[in-house]
């Protein structure tokens, strides 16, 4: 066994089919369905479940799976050692994350890192899902909640706030809101309740409320609505200082706390590139939280 063979094997499983590892490795997909053909034969297992709706690693596969990562891990660390990356960080990588941190946060933080590495390239990834980092979908990931399963390393980066607000001009033309008994009488701004991710993204229990009247699965949708006067919402503190036009509601009766946490694939501890990425990452997110909280 060869790692070539294991870098296809990778893709296959991270891809679910043929066709879509021969794309990201640039080989023809007869090539690729060979080679898995041959890794099979030589070590007298299936390594995949072949069905219409792709190629899913069987027990063995998962179990290579494993390994494989480990190998390309190594293989990854070697190359850094060799391209003295020690000195700056080289390469791109690949961040997911929800998209209310990717719009609000993440462009400071990764233009500041990338100022001091300029060989570096940043590939920023807004999504609102769960990132899959045993596919290889991002390097690393931004979390709303503490992931409770698979091979990762997780690290609580920082707590932020969120809290009711509406525009200025929705409050002089509807009046003031002065408890939460009184929401019930407006327009309320918030998740499409069946595309909601993540449970710590469910407000609407808090609130007090059973259902929404301007949904959106984008926070950038939804701030969107309240700057135009579309009603009332919970909004990440964070993303005020981008909306001039909104006012808190309620400050001192409804304010909710978070937490982000940066997601890791085990196998990636020892790629030093990755972790000082992640250490920067970790501590720009930290300050840039708090700068605009503050601000």
């Amino acid at each position: 066994m060869n790692w070539d063979d294991l870098r296809i094997f990778l893709s296959v499983a991270r891809e679910e089919s043929l066709t879509g590892a021969a794309k990201a490795l640039r080989l023809d997909p007869a090539t690729v369905g060979r080679r898995i053909a041959r890794l099979e034969e030589e070590m007298d297992t299936v390594l995949f479940a072949k069905s219409p709706q792709g190629y899913a690693p069987t027990l063995a596969g998962e179990r290579l799976v494993a390994r494989a990562e480990t190998a390309e891990g190594a293989v990854s660390g070697a190359f850094a050692d060799v391209r003295g990356e020690a000195e700056g960080l080289t390469g791109t990588i690949r961040v997911g994350a929800p998209d209310g941190c990717a719009t609000y946060l993440l462009p400071a933080v990764t233009c500041a890192i990338q100022a001091v590495n300029p060989g570096l390239s940043v590939q920023i990834v807004a999504l609102p899902r769960v990132f899959n980092l045993s596919k290889r979908e991002a390097d690393m990931a931004i979390a709303v909640s503490r992931p409770q399963t698979g091979r990762l390393r997780v690290q609580r980066i920082s707590d932020y706030t969120l809290g009711l607000a509406a525009s200025r001009d929705y409050l002089a033309a509807n009046g003031p809101i002065a408890d939460r008994a009184a929401l019930k009488g407006h327009p309320i701004v918030g998740y499409i309740p069946d595309m909601i991710f993540d449970r710590e993204l469910d407000y609407l229990a808090e609130m007090g409320l059973e259902t929404v009247d301007l949904a959106s699965n984008l926070v950038a949708v939804q701030l969107g609505w309240l700057r135009a006067g579309g009603g009332v919402g919970v909004v990440h503190e964070f993303a005020l200082p981008d909306a001039p036009e909104l006012v808190p509601v309620l400050p001192e009766t409804f304010r909710l706390t978070r937490a982000f946490w940066l997601v890791r694939h085990a196998d990636d501890a020892r790629i030093d590139r990755l972790n000082r990425f992640a250490a920067a990452l970790t501590e720009g997110l930290r300050a840039e939280i708090a700068r605009r909280t503050n601000a």
